[in-house]
């Protein structure tokens, strides 16, 4: 497939780069290597700059005062948004505004009053309660927290773990089951205050990429009034699935852009650092790192574009979204690796971004579903069945 920018995709993608390399890279100069954020004045300014773009709310319906961006345009911009050293982390897509959290979008006018339009105006923030200590890589059989009815409320009592962002949040959007025999059919979603008797956010989980990356979450006899549910009952896990699906192409896209920047600093240092008197490019085991970078970059593009395209006519994706997830986070993180080889001992230091990028790419063989889950849904798309 080669893909061809429309005119104005390719008004849009030049914005971006020139936004990340004049704004976000110039700012990360100045912070630690392992900052997850900016500073408030610079976040709000950035904010400003994006909507006077006009890219503000990326996927924000027109209804909602949003672009609504398509997913093949979102995923050519994941691939300029992520080539800074932030890129796979907070302050360059929360200065685009993000999506929100879609599912709102089918939530109920009084819902919406309350918990969508905040989000939308930047007023309140939210987290998405999904995986538990149980296990996350099949959520439709992991999800242990159950709700009860009683009366006209439901009584929660459960727990979820990496979820990020609940110790700073409003509200989330927290998933429990309601019908212990039905399986992924027996899944509600509600709207949860995190200021409700009965939720606590246990502890900030130290992970592999930032402190303050993930949290574990204890709920307790958490009262929910039955005009929190957000939707059916027991129809919460298409709610989720659909949001795992779409996600995985603009989160695989990041991977790719991080590969590309960092093929880019490989072969910019290899042409300049002499060993034994002659510069590594001539070193042919440094060419074939070189090589076998743009074929996994090469390779990992055209797979997300591909599964992009069809989100977009509205076909079936799954598989390719799946694939884009799977290529992006493990070709991604061979780049780096190699990137790393290539540049020695300065690969290794936090000077460079490239040990950071290391970090979150192991990190992003996991989330939103890790490459052996990924594999799985291929093969039952390619097979057929519901085989384990």
């Amino acid at each position: 497939m080669d893909y061809q920018m429309t005119d104005e995709q390719r008004i849009i993608i030049d914005m971006v780069r020139k936004f990340v390399r004049e704004e976000i890279v110039p700012l990360e100069e100045k912070l630690d290597p392992d900052a997850g954020e900016i500073d408030p004045e610079d976040h709000a300014r950035l904010v400003e700059m994006t909507k006077n773009m006009g890219l503000y709310g990326l996927g924000i319906p027109p209804e909602f005062g949003g672009p609504e961006i398509d997913v093949t345009t979102m995923t050519l911009m994941a691939f300029e948004m992520a080539q800074h050293r932030a890129g796979l982390y907070n302050p360059c897509y929360s200065v685009f505004g993000g999506a929100g959290l879609a599912q709102l979008y089918e939530a109920t006018d009084a819902q919406k009053e309350k918990y969508l339009y905040p989000v939308l105006r930047g007023e309140k923030g939210a987290f998405f309660g999904l995986t538990e200590p149980s296990g996350g890589s099949d959520p439709a059989r992991a999800i242990q927290t159950r709700a009860v009815k009683d009366g006209s409320d439901w009584v929660l009592n459960g727990a979820k773990i990496f979820i990020s962002g609940a110790d700073r949040a409003d509200f989330g959007i927290l998933f429990a089951r309601t019908d212990a025999d039905k399986g992924r059919g027996g899944i509600t979603c509600f709207l949860i205050d995190t200021d409700m008797p009965g939720f606590n956010v246990r502890r900030v989980v130290h992970t592999l990429r930032s402190a303050r990356y993930a949290t574990e979450i204890s709920i307790e006899d958490l009262r929910v009034p039955q005009e929190n549910v957000l939707g059916e009952v027991n129809k919460g896990f298409a709610i989720a699935n659909d949001r795992l699906s779409r996600q995985r192409i603009p989160y695989a896209a990041g991977c790719v852009g991080v590969a590309i920047k960092a093929q880019e600093m490989a072969i910019e240092y290899c042409k300049i650092r002499e060993t034994f008197g002659a510069p590594l490019a001539t070193r042919q085991s440094i060419q074939w790192m070189i090589v076998d970078n743009e074929i996994d970059i090469r390779t990992a593009r055209h797979i997300c574009l591909e599964a992009a395209q069809k989100a977009d006519r509205g076909e079936s994706f799954r598989t390719e979204a799946a694939m884009a997830k799977l290529l992006g986070s493990e070709a991604g993180g061979r780049v780096v690796d190699r990137a790393m080889q290539i540049h020695g001992g300065y690969g290794m230091t936090k000077d460079l971004p490239l040990e950071r990028w290391y970090r979150e790419m192991r990190i992003r063989r996991i989330g939103e579903g890790p490459s052996e889950v990924q594999r799985l849904v291929m093969a039952r798309d390619l097979i057929g069945g519901s085989f384990h």
